[in-house]
């Protein structure tokens, strides 16, 4: 392979020619999912089959995640690439959106209902491809396998045992049920918005429903809060710049005559600008300690909140790489302006280095992927594996041989 047409000839080849085995990794994953920090079956299949490949694997000390090195042995560049293993407490519905699934968990109440499945699938060929061209480039691979990604138990010992190993990028997948089969998007920029935990308790005087003069109502002071978070939402929040108020628990009581002593709140934030997210976690504690006031009640802060990620911002000159990349091998598939309110612990790899995060459409309302993220009848269309693997090669053998 002596030329770029060369090399993206071989990797549309190869990744056509593995198509088959990619499905079947995904049909295997999906069968037999784990949840987070519990990976350890996951993760001795995943070690399995990529020391099938010659590669090194490095352990990390009380993590089910774990790190495999692909080393040219030449001089260069460092890139790492992701892929998250852990799966959802969800029960799996045996229906997509249009009719019976091809694959079906065999752990009641455990299904891989976010894509994980499929981003492992998509690493492990990919893994396949460069190993077998890596006489075309120089530098190092780090694949990256993360543990329990949907609830942030892996993320912190994966970036401390990356620190050393001087990485240049990262690399990552995500598979979106809101994009078609058959797209990509790699645009520079906020891609997942970053998030704030909101969970904090009203506390009052508990007493007899017949005399609330003797008490000190937490549930008013409750609802006037929320009250007052829309207005301030309204008049304080920047509105060239977004933040979602997700509130999505309120707790409080046990009886209709017995007025409580506390009211738990509880939900989240999201947004792109995380000067304007910090100032609206403020502005919820402005609000709930001055209206509980008010009500002659307080308020105490739980120790999870405030701000709990950052959002994923692509690199300007890694999505420029990439676009021309998605061109070259998948031409026509790259599709623009797309942002997704959800959040994810990628965004902490930008500690190491700059990052891309690739969006690949999985959407098919034939056969019946589209249901969101997390939910019971989610599914993917397997065909879009392939456009995974060809945007993950191409730009691995682009960022180390350019």
């Amino acid at each position: 392979m002596n030329t770029m047409t060369e090399v993206n000839v071989f990797i549309q080849k190869r990744a056509k020619e593995l198509e088959p085995e990619t499905i079947y990794l995904r049909k295997y994953l999906h069968e037999h999912p784990e949840l987070s920090s519990e990976e350890y079956d996951t993760a001795k299949f995943l070690k399995e089959e990529v020391k099938k490949l010659g590669l090194q694997i490095e352990e990390i000390d009380g993590s089910t995640g774990f790190t495999a090195l692909l080393d040219t042995g030449k001089t260069g560049k460092t890139l790492g690439i992701r892929a998250d293993i852990d799966a959802l407490p969800v029960e799996e519905n045996p229906n997509n959106l249009a009719g019976p699934r091809k694959y079906i968990s065999k752990t009641p109440g455990v299904m891989h209902a976010c894509g994980h499945d499929g981003h492992m699938a998509i690493v492990l060929t990919t893994i396949k491809i460069l190993s077998e061209m890596k006489d075309h480039f120089s530098g190092k691979i780090y694949f990256i396998f993360e543990e329990g990604e949907e609830i942030g138990s892996g993320i912190e010992v994966m970036v401390k045992h990356l620190e050393s190993k001087e990485i240049e990028a990262v690399y990552g997948n995500h598979l979106t049920a809101f994009m078609d089969s058959g797209t990509v998007s790699v645009e520079p920029g906020p891609r997942m918005a970053g998030a704030a935990l909101i969970d904090f308790s009203v506390h009052g005087r508990s007493g007899h429903g017949a005399r609330p003069d003797l008490s000190v109502n937490p549930v008013f002071a409750a609802a006037n809060i929320l009250t007052g978070l829309t207005n301030a939402w309204t008049n304080q929040v920047d509105v060239t710049k977004t933040v979602t108020l997700g509130i999505t628990t309120i707790h409080g009581g046990t009886a209709l005559n017995v007025i409580p002593d506390k009211v738990d709140i509880g939900g989240t934030l999201r947004f792109y600008d995380m000067k304007e997210g910090k100032k609206a976690v403020e502005i919820i504690k402005k609000v709930a300690e001055h209206t509980a006031q008010a009500h002659n009640c307080t308020v105490t802060f739980s120790k999870g909140f405030g701000v709990a990620g950052q959002p994923v911002i692509n690199d300007q000159k890694l999505a420029e790489l990439a676009k021309i990349g998605v061109e070259e091998v998948l031409p026509g598939a790259a599709i623009k302006d797309i942002q997704w309110f959800a959040s994810e612990s990628f965004s902490r790899y930008a500690a190491i280095a700059p990052t891309l995060f690739a969006f690949i459409g999985v959407r098919n309302d034939t056969y019946g992927s589209g249901a969101e993220h997390h939910n019971e009848k989610f599914d993917i269309d397997e065909n879009a594996l392939i456009y995974g693997v060809l945007t993950t090669a191409k730009f691995a053998a682009d960022f180390l041989s350019k």
